[in-house]
C-alpha cells in the first residue's frame, strides 16, 4: 500500500495535523509527518518531494497558514496528488493561507480543502489510493456505512423527540 506524507509548514500546524492523522489510523493506512517549510527550508521540501513516489508516497497532504505556499512549492517538484490544508490564523482568519493554496497556475494542481480540514484532506487521499486498492476502497465503504448509520441513529432520536412535543 502507498504511504501518505503529511507536511505541515511549522509545527504551531501540528493540532490542524492531527485530525488527518486520526482518519489515517482509522482507515489503518501508513503515513509520515514531517515539519518543512517553502520559505525556510525550500531545499529540504524539493529533495522530499523530488522523491516521495520512489519512496512509496502515493499523495501529499500539505498544512499551511499565512502565505502557505507549501502545497504549491510541494506540487511544483513531484507529479503525486498534492492535497493544501489552508491553516486559520488570528489575523485574517485563514483566508490568505486559502487563496494561497486555491489559486494555482494551470498544470500545477493542488486539491485544497477547507480552513483547518485536514480531516477531509485525509479522507480525500484515501479515496485517492483506493482507485488502486481494493482492500481501502472496502475500508472507505465500511466507514460509509457507519456514517450513515450515526446520521440515521440521529434521525430517530430527532424525530421521536419531536413527536413527543406534539
Amino acid at each position: 500500500m502507498k504511504k501518505i506524507a503529511i507536511i505541515m509548514g511549522s509545527g504551531s500546524d501540528l493540532p490542524v495535523a492531527e485530525k488527518a492523522v486520526s482518519v489515517l489510523q482509522k482507515l489503518n493506512i501508513p503515513f509520515v509527518v514531517r515539519v518543512m517549510s517553502a520559505h525556510r527550508t525550500p531545499e529540504a521540501v524539493a529533495s522530499f518531494a523530488r522523491g516521495a513516489r520512489d519512496e512509496g508516497f502515493g499523495t501529499v497532504i500539505a498544512i499551511a497558514g499565512k502565505a502557505a505556499h507549501l502545497a504549491g512549492f510541494i506540487a511544483a517538484q513531484t507529479r503525486l496528488p498534492v492535497i493544501g490544508v489552508p491553516v486559520k490564523s488570528p489575523d485574517l482568519g485563514g483566508l490568505d493561507a486559502l487563496l494561497a493554496t486555491v489559486q494555482m497556475p494551470s498544470g500545477v494542481p493542488v486539491a485544497t480543502v477547507a480552513i483547518d480540514g485536514a480531516a477531509n484532506a485525509a479522507w480525500l487521499a484515501a479515496r485517492i489510493l483506493a482507485a488502486a486498492d481494493d482492500g481501502l476502497a472496502a475500508r472507505l465503504e465500511d466507514e460509509a456505512r457507519l456514517m450513515a448509520g450515526d446520521v440515521e441513529a440521529k434521525d430517530r432520536e430527532v424525530r421521536g423527540k419531536w413527536e413527543e412535543q406534539k
